[in-house]
């Protein structure tokens, strides 16, 4: 097309309270309730106007752990931060541009709205997540085409292309350029289900049913993060058992949830992993942030870790500047998540492509239209897991409606979570509609 001028028009959001069936236990504490945004934006493009929808949990404890704000107010301040962006969206986007664009300025506006109290920019970035997804779902709808395919021309992206220096030139030499060459020409279908095994779960009773039943051999371990040589011993005997309960071709990755002290933890628990199970060393493929998110003001050198296996940066990636320093600091790659917004993740992949880091694609247990969203984007974006997709195990009630019109994706058999042979517009929110609604 000769123009991807996109301009948002408007948009609003609600909130729909989600309860969790059993709790997701974080090295902050235990999540138990959760607040979903349901984002609407209305854009035009190419002449043509249409609504788009997003949705993502505000998952304050994860984003936002601060002890001296209990979850009542921390869920309100990012409510009512979701409403302000919300009023605020047109002017936050500005001028006509490409999608990505708009995702990119909304994105930079999020991270230096004021707010009081004042959520972490990881939290913010969480708050403007649902809009962004949900303008690419807008612009896809009035084009009629998935928002994947919005990359097969150039265009210019000011906000992402001076990531793109002249040294990277011959391989990408602009934010379009490289997310082209990144993503696949036909999207992959069937992807690796992961379900989340912790210290406090019953084999027999928490996981049993969903190698038996379902067919699951990927299991993310949410260790304790206290001590890493008891924290190998757990992820050896989740080895064990989870074979002994027959699981087959079993694969193992860990998140410490940024608790460990520094890189010298995450060796201890490589090396008492070894040397306790060799087996299940070798089905361990990689480890999520071991320690704090501040890597700008409290870096760590972890390059003996990323020769052992890859270490991949989480909830420190918060903003595109972050992206270079973590490959001075010896990061592999990134633990991506599209609850960062999608324009954002979607340069982070392909910068990561570009410089040679891995990538993988984790969960904030999206429920609805956001597991839609996510899968969508492990269809199209190579990633070393294919995509962590927890709220089967967590939330299932907010996936009803969705379970009779996509239950292969939501309710894998096999290990596998299964795409339908014709994708949908935008990003998923029209053509797999629910066929009821909980808000």
């Amino acid at each position: 097309m000769e123009s991807w001028d996109c301009r948002v028009l408007d948009a609003s959001v609600r909130f729909v309270h989600q309860p969790f069936r059993v709790p997701l236990r974080l090295s902050t504490g235990a999540i138990a309730e959760i607040t979903e945004a349901r984002a609407e934006v209305r854009v035009q493009i190419a002449g043509r106007e249409a609504a788009g929808q997003g949705s993502i949990y505000l998952s304050d404890l994860w984003a936002w752990p601060d002890p001296q704000l209990d979850h009542t107010e921390r869920d309100r301040v990012l409510r009512r931060f979701c409403e302000e962006l919300a009023g605020d969206l047109p002017r936050h986007t500005g001028e006509p541009a490409h999608p990505l664009e708009l995702g990119l300025r909304l994105h930079h506006a999020a991270l230096h709205r004021a707010c009081i109290p004042n959520p972490t920019a990881l939290a913010r970035s969480m708050c403007a997540s649902p809009f962004d997804a949900a303008l690419h779902d807008a612009a896809g709808q009035a084009l009629g085409c998935s928002a994947f395919a919005f990359y097969d021309t150039p265009f210019s992206s000011p906000s992402a292309d001076p990531l793109w220096s002249p040294a990277a030139a011959a391989q990408a030499g602009s934010a379009a350029t490289a997310i082209r060459r990144l993503l696949r020409p036909e999207p992959k279908r069937a992807l690796a289900a992961w379900i989340i095994v912790g210290p406090h779960d019953s084999f027999d009773r928490d996981v049993a049913p969903w190698i038996r039943e379902r067919g699951y051999h990927c299991f993310k371990l949410k260790v304790a993060a206290r001590d890493p040589e008891e924290d190998a011993h757990f992820a050896a005997r989740v080895y064990r058992e989870t074979h002994r309960l027959g699981a087959r071709n079993i694969r193992l990755c860990a998140d410490p949830n940024g608790a460990y002290p520094g890189p010298e933890a995450a060796v201890r628990f490589l090396d008492t992993l070894q040397a306790t199970d060799p087996d299940a060393y070798a089905a361990f493929e990689y480890i999520e942030q071991p320690a704090g998110r501040e890597v700008t003001v409290r870096p760590h050198d972890w390059r003996a870790v990323a020769q052992r296996r890859p270490v991949l940066l989480d909830e420190g990636l918060t903003d595109l500047d972050i992206l270079p320093l973590a490959r001075e600091q010896g990061w592999s790659g990134f633990a991506l998540k599209t609850c960062k917004g999608h324009s954002f993740a979607l340069v982070a992949a392909a910068w990561a492509a570009t410089h040679g880091r891995a990538i993988a694609l984790q969960d904030l247990t999206n429920p609805g239209l956001s597991f839609i969203h996510a899968a969508l984007f492990a269809a199209f974006v190579p990633t070393l897991n294919d995509v962590e997709l927890n709220s089967p195990q967590f939330t299932p009630a907010a996936n009803a409606g969705w379970v009779s019109h996509l239950p292969q994706l939501f309710e894998p058999r096999d290990g596998r979570h299964r795409l339908p042979k014709v994708l949908p517009p935008g990003l998923g929110s029209v053509g797999l509609r629910p066929d009821r609604d909980d808000g």
